[in-house]
């Protein structure tokens, strides 16, 4: 990585004498004083501040003293008085007369290092680059490196400006915000393919026709781009889209088996680091066909994989502490029966069908509120006073499970 740094600037170093032998460049020995200077009276006259290019005239022998002199200095380029037009690929004919806008910009600073615009040519050329898509903020300086193009008699790539993605609110997106950065969205569960598609609705390029109920793979992308397709207008990025998006990406990973082994790891990881008093692990429900289970039941619930560990889904890793009390006369003795039922119960007849039936006709046998002992499971199970329905909740548990926080709750 180093020995390639240092050839790029060896690069540069070569690229920009190409350029102050053609004279398409010089050596500007104007001090950081005087460049203020000129910006404090420009400000003053109400203009635009710009350098004025006084080193651009100097003779070869002024130049040659000064460098005799080792007199500190950058270098220019010089900027074609012509307007330089853009055809770009995205919004058409474009001309920007940056000669009235800006003086010669620096391409080698002071301390000899490149500056962009310089190093953005030079490597797109060396690197072969045919084709620049890049944001709308950089249109305007796109003449500026077509003219560094033809100065080095390159044939320039082909250019196309994006419009800016905005925030909800309508402010301009920036590299700044946490909550933009892949870093970020990693950690808080969001998955790649969730973020293109969440973008690309914002950009154009693509058709789009399943909308925020369809999630396109990489391929499917792929095929579909068309340059002409992306928006010219700036697009706002709204949160809930991604959120949609990552659920449905959750969904097809669940849906292809060659994704089990990870997401069970990725559920794992999860788990323990929301139950981090669990010492060992102990009583946490990590086996592979309960994460899987869980995944399955809770994919049309949740936005992110995490969501499974927030306090309203806890009862399914670990048995609920708070205490559940019996004030309906009758209840203890139902749980007893419920609890020999279940444990009758095959594999193929548990299911929240014939559970919700089994427990509506026990209700009504006991003369119990069908409202009260589903209070009192939900209880039991899970801790909580609202949740997903009962039934449902000893389906995802488990018979096992399910018998063994009854059992608990029982003795």
């Amino acid at each position: 990585m180093v020995w390639n740094y240092i050839r790029r600037r060896s690069n540069k170093r070569e690229q920009v004498l190409k350029l102050l032998s053609n004279q398409s460049a010089y050596y500007c020995f104007c001090t950081e004083s005087r460049m203020q200077l000129l910006r404090r009276e420009a400000l003053k006259c109400r203009h635009v501040p710009k350098y004025d290019n006084r080193c651009r005239h100097l003779s070869k022998d002024e130049v040659k003293e000064k460098l005799d002199k080792n007199h500190p200095y950058c270098i220019r380029f010089k900027l074609s008085s012509v307007p330089e037009h853009v055809d770009d690929i995205i919004y058409g004919k474009i001309v920007h007369d940056i000669a009235q806008t800006e003086g010669d910009p620096v391409i080698i600073k002071a301390d000899g290092y490149p500056t962009y615009h310089f190093a953005n040519v030079v490597d797109d050329h060396l690197m072969e680059i045919s084709h620049v898509l890049r944001g709308i903020e950089w249109q305007i300086s796109t003449p500026k490196h077509i003219m560094m193009y033809k100065a080095f008699n390159w044939t320039p790539p082909v250019y196309g400006h994006l419009p800016l993605i905005l925030n909800s609110n309508g402010t301009k997106l920036s590299k700044r915000q946490n909550d933009v950065q892949i870093e970020s969205l990693r950690k808080d569960g969001i998955f790649p393919l969730a973020v293109l598609n969440y973008i690309i609705h914002a950009g154009g390029g693509f058709d789009n026709k399943g909308g925020a109920e369809y999630i396109q793979s990489y391929e499917e992308l792929i095929k579909q781009f068309d340059v002409s397709k992306i928006k010219v207008n700036s697009n706002k990025l709204l949160p809930e889209k991604l959120l949609q998006f990552n659920k449905l990406e959750i969904s097809k990973l669940i849906a292809n088996d060659k994704n089990k082994k990870f997401l069970v790891e990725r559920i794992r990881r999860l788990v323990i680091e929301a139950f981090p008093d669990r010492k060992n692990n102990a009583g946490l429900q990590l086996d592979e066909h309960h994460i899987m289970t869980v995944l399955k039941w809770g994919q049309d619930r949740i936005y992110k994989l995490s969501d499974l560990v927030t306090p309203n889904f806890a009862f399914l890793w670990v048995i609920p502490s708070s205490p559940v009390n019996v004030t309906e006369s009758g209840c203890l003795d139902v749980l007893k029966i419920i609890n020999m039922k279940l444990s009758e119960t095959d594999s193929q007849n548990y299911n929240k069908t014939s559970i919700n039936s089994y427990l509506k006709e026990l209700a009504n046998e006991h003369k119990i509120p069908i409202a009260t002992l589903m209070t009192l499971l939900r209880g039991i199970l899970s801790g909580l006073k609202e949740g997903p329905p009962v039934g449902e909740m000893m389906e995802i548990l488990g018979k096992d499970t399910t018998l063994l926080r009854i059992n608990r709750f029982i003795s």
